[in-house]
């Protein structure tokens, strides 16, 4: 039996492990091929062997424009064709505004803006090619609402939102879909700069159970399937959507 991405060929960044790796997985086993790209050789390697022959990692360090534009293009000729760009690399630095330095900001601002950026950039002329396509990105709760000491990171993922917001518009006539995840607290080592800051697990515990109605944080594999769906022919008409999946935070 078909599944829901048959044939479909996807290049996802940030899969070698957490979430990123999770989404590789469900492409691969709802039929995609697909291309995953990290700067953790050992990890995407390893992810890479555990999914089969049809993915594939390719090591790509997100800093680097020319990187990007290889990276791109190595992939997109593997594949032989793209039809789906996910984008779930990311960087958090957290702090006090005070003791944010300019080289941490500029940091967040690159890998989570200016590659989506880049990588969309050289992806869409292949995607036009194809004649239809999605690019799934990901940003944060954050970037719709803010938090504190995490400014930097808040700004970042929310020029994300925008950045797939203008790209929905843009590349609507082409047939071309753009989305962007928002995900809440997810218990993966990502986090682990924000929590350290705020005083450790027992404090993430008690924010999260005063703030959080389902009274917890979400595991990879609730957010993975939100790249599967906005991957899928099944979101056909949606796009230009930031979709939060925070436990029911309030705004």
């Amino acid at each position: 039996m078909a599944g829901r991405l048959a044939g479909k060929r996807i290049i996802i960044t940030g899969a070698a492990d957490n979430i990123g790796k999770e989404a590789a997985r469900l492409f691969v086993a709802e039929g995609a091929r697909v291309v995953i790209g990290d700067i953790d050789s050992d990890k995407g390697e390893a992810t890479a062997a555990e999914l089969g022959p049809a993915a594939h990692f390719i090591r790509v360090d997100l800093g680097k424009d020319a990187a990007i534009l290889s990276f791109i293009e190595v992939g997109v000729s593997w594949l032989g064709g793209l039809d789906v760009l996910a984008q779930n690399a990311g960087v958090q630095i957290a702090g006090a505004i005070e003791d944010a330095t300019i080289e941490e900001w500029d940091r967040m601002f690159a890998i989570n803006v200016r590659a989506q950026f880049l990588a969309a950039k050289y992806a869409v002329p292949h995607l036009k090619r194809t004649g239809k396509g999605a690019i799934v990105n990901m940003a944060s709760a954050a970037g719709i609402r803010g938090d504190a000491r995490l400014s930097g990171y808040s700004a970042s993922k929310g020029a994300s939102v925008l950045l797939g917001n203008a790209l929905a518009f843009e590349l609507g006539p082409f047939n071309i879909r753009v989305n962007t995840i928002c995900p809440g607290w997810v218990d993966t080592p990502f986090n682990n700069p924000a929590i350290e800051r705020m005083g450790g697990r027992a404090a993430q515990a008690a924010l999260i159970k005063r703030e959080v109605p389902l009274g917890r944080q979400a595991v990879p594999a609730e957010i993975a399937p939100l790249f599967v769906y906005l991957a899928s022919d099944e979101s056909s008409f949606m796009t230009g959507q930031a979709i939060i999946i925070d436990g029911g935070v309030r705004n």
